[in-house]
C-alpha cells in the first residue's frame, strides 16, 4: 500500500508539471491558435500623374523682362592725392574726404550711406629700376548710396565742389529686385507654356504635366573691375533706356548729367513638359 500511494504522488507531481507552463504563460496558447494572416503587397512605384506620358515630353525655353524705373544710386567717386612722405600724403588726403563727407551731410546724406570703397596707396618712383622713391599717391573712393535720386547730379556737383577729383561711376538700381523679379519669373513661365502649346497643337498633340523647371539667372553688371558692391551684381541689370513714354519725364534731369532712365530685370527658364 506504502508502493502505491508513493507511485500515485509521483504521477500527480509529473501532471503538475505538464500544465503549470500553460498558466503560468497564457498567450502561447492564443498565439499558437490564431491563424496567420496574409499581409498585403505594397507598391514598389508611383504611377505617373493622370493625363501625362512621361515618354513623350516636349522641351522650351521662356524669357521675360520687365523694365523698371531706377529709384536708387550708389555714386563712386573721391580723391586722388600726392605727398612727399606717406604721413603727409594722408593728413591731405584725409582732410579731403572729411570735407567731402561734411558737403554730403548737409545735403541730407546719411552716414550708413557713405562707406570707403577703395583705398589704396602706391609710391612714385624716380626710377623704376632702382625702386628710388620720391612720393606717394592714395586713392581713396567713397561709395554714397542715393536713396532719393533726385539728388544724384547734386551729391556729384557738392563732392566736386568740396575737394573731390574723381567720379569713378554712378550705377543705377531697383530697391524692389524681388518684386519684379518675381514678376519677370511668372511671365516667362506663361511665355514658355505657351510656347510649348502652340508646338504641340502644331505637331498634332497636346501639353500635359510640367515634369521639369529650370531658371537661368545672370547678372550683367557695369561696375568697375573692382571695388564692386555685391547688391549690385544679384540684379539682372542689362540697359539704361530712356524712360518710358507713360513715365511723365520721371528720372531726367536738364540741370545735370545723369539720367535714370530705365533698368530691366530678367528672367529666362527651361520647362520640361509631358504630351498627350
Amino acid at each position: 500500500m506504502k508502493i502505491r500511494s508513493i507511485l500515485l504522488s509521483l504521477a500527480l507531481c509529473c501532471a503538475l508539471a505538464a500544465v503549470l507552463p500553460a498558466f503560468a504563460n497564457p498567450n502561447n496558447n492564443a498565439r499558437a491558435a490564431a491563424p496567420a494572416q496574409a499581409t498585403a503587397p505594397v507598391q514598389a512605384t508611383a504611377s505617373a500623374p493622370a493625363g501625362c506620358d512621361m515618354s513623350r515630353t516636349i522641351q522650351v525655353s521662356g524669357a521675360a523682362t520687365v523694365n523698371v524705373v531706377p529709384d536708387r544710386a550708389l555714386v563712386k567717386l573721391g580723391v586722388q592725392s600726392n605727398g612727399l612722405s606717406p604721413r603727409a600724403v594722408q593728413a591731405a588726403n584725409t582732410s579731403a574726404i572729411q570735407k567731402i563727407i561734411a558737403a554730403l551731410s548737409a545735403l541730407g546724406i546719411q552716414q550708413k550711406d557713405i562707406a570707403t570703397d577703395v583705398y589704396y596707396i602706391t609710391p612714385i618712383y624716380d626710377e623704376y629700376s632702382s625702386l628710388s622713391i620720391k612720393s606717394y599717391r592714395i586713392h581713396n573712393y567713397l561709395a554714397v548710396t542715393v536713396r532719393d535720386t533726385g539728388k544724384i547730379n547734386d551729391v556729384i556737383i557738392s563732392a566736386l565742389d568740396a575737394g573731390a577729383n574723381e567720379v569713378v561711376n554712378v550705377d543705377l538700381y531697383t530697391s524692389e529686385l524681388r518684386k519684379y523679379r518675381d514678376q519677370a519669373r511668372d511671365m516667362a513661365i506663361k511665355a514658355a507654356q505657351e510656347k510649348a502649346q502652340a508646338l504641340a497643337t502644331a505637331a498634332g498633340a497636346q501639353t500635359g504635366c510640367v515634369i521639369h523647371i529650370d531658371e537661368n539667372t545672370w547678372s550683367a553688371y557695369n561696375g568697375w573691375w573692382y571695388g564692386s558692391n555685391p547688391n549690385l551684381m544679384t540684379q539682372n541689370v542689362t540697359q539704361n533706356a530712356a524712360p518710358a513714354q507713360n513715365a511723365g519725364g520721371a528720372g531726367m534731369d536738364e540741370n545735370g548729367p545723369v539720367s535714370l532712365g530705365q533698368i530691366s530685370v530678367q528672367a529666362t527658364v527651361n520647362v520640361t513638359l509631358g504630351l498627350k
